[in-house]
């Protein structure tokens, strides 16, 4: 084993539904700690990817081109822009893998998506970690330690995860400027959908080379289980990431799901009103019941129960609702909780208010 590997902590994600089920023997569960799209993907993605189960016994295009093309459209943009993979997850472990040497320093927020810190040290690099001011990005601070350290690697999360808060575009300019050429700085925008704040992620790659732009296919469009994101770069840092890839990262399945939910703008807008509408409701329970929480641009909301959230997690839990505890963010007192359906969201409220009435 490498001496980076032996030293890692695995990436732990939400527990997935089959296994809560499976430990405590419950069959009625609200799982609301993945930020999943409570809709589902869209009926028009999961028909394409039935129709693309009869080409399964033949290896996918090993580029996706069909779909890099599509979002070249929609981006206003050259499809060799655009690197689909096996989630945003390969993008990220892909820019480490290529740009990476032992010893390389890279910058990560915390608290964020432990996916960043996770790609660094799979290759032996330093990680500087900046805290957030607040709830929000220092991107000043981050701005700082690339330029000091020499950062190959600059990771920053808009929304951010756990938190949901976003920063202006007039900041992220600010930061571009002050950061070497030399650094890329990569953006992961998961949520960005989710975001009704004004941010053109489009001129930002326009007018920075050094800029790498993530998004995924698995929250809004409910497709967390194709496993299928992209990334947007300009082609000379994107060739070399061809050269490391997996061959068929992306299976069909997914590429045909994928270009059919970007042509459902309508669910995607019942995901939305969906979200707007369960965020005013649970904001409006954490004010009642005197919790303060995050205001979030993204589908999730992070609360602070004013005690250690573990406990709280394991009385939600028994009493059929899943959510995040936020210990392994650093929050040992914070809870996160996706957005659901009405009915969801006011199941895990009522479960709440049992257990911090001590029922």
């Amino acid at each position: 084993m490498r001496a980076a590997v032996q030293s890692m902590k695995p990436y732990v994600p939400g527990k997935p539904l089959e296994e809560v089920q499976r430990e405590l023997g419950l069959t009625d569960l609200v799982k609301l700690n993945q930020n999943e799209n409570p809709l589902g993907p869209s009926p028009r993605a999961l028909a394409a990817a039935r129709a693309a189960l009869m080409q399964v016994h033949t290896y996918p295009e090993g580029t996706a081109r069909r779909l890099r093309e599509r979002l070249g459209q929609l981006w206003d943009l050259p499809a060799d822009w655009f690197l689909v993979g096996n989630g945003s997850d390969e993008v990220f472990r892909l820019l480490a893998e290529v740009y990476l040497e032992p010893g390389d320093p890279i910058v990560v927020p915390a608290p964020s998506f432990s996916a960043y810190r996770f790609v660094g040290e799979l290759m032996g690099a330093r990680v500087v970690t900046v805290p957030l001011a607040g709830w929000s990005m220092d991107l000043p601070a981050m701005a700082e330690a690339a330029a000091a350290h020499g950062a190959k690697l600059l990771f920053l999360c808009r929304p951010n995860n756990p938190t949901g808060t976003v920063f202006p575009e007039h900041a992220l300019r600010a930061v571009m400027e002050r950061i070497p050429t030399s650094t890329l700085v990569v953006l992961d925008e998961a949520y960005r959908e989710f975001d009704g704040t004004p941010f053109d992620s489009r001129s930002l790659l326009l007018d920075y080379p050094n800029l790498v732009i993530a998004r995924t296919f698995s929250k809004i469009y409910g497709m967390a289980g194709f496993r299928l994101g992209y990334g947007i770069m300009r082609p000379e840092v994107l060739a070399p990431l061809l050269r490391a890839r997996d061959p068929f990262s992306v299976n069909g399945l997914a590429v045909a799901a994928g270009l059919a939910a970007l042509g459902d703008t309508e669910h995607v807008e019942r995901t939305l009103a969906l979200t707007r509408e369960g965020k005013a409701y649970l904001y409006a329970a954490f004010d009642r019941l005197g919790l303060p929480y995050v205001p979030s641009e993204a589908n999730f909301v992070l609360f602070d129960v004013g005690r250690p959230a573990a406990e709280v997690f394991d009385r939600l839990l028994s009493r059929g609702v899943l959510v995040r505890p936020c210990g392994s963010f650093g929050l040992p007192h914070h809870l996160r909780v996706t957005v659901g359906t009405a009915e969801a969201n006011a199941r895990f409220v009522a479960a709440l208010e049992a257990v911090l009435g001590g029922e």
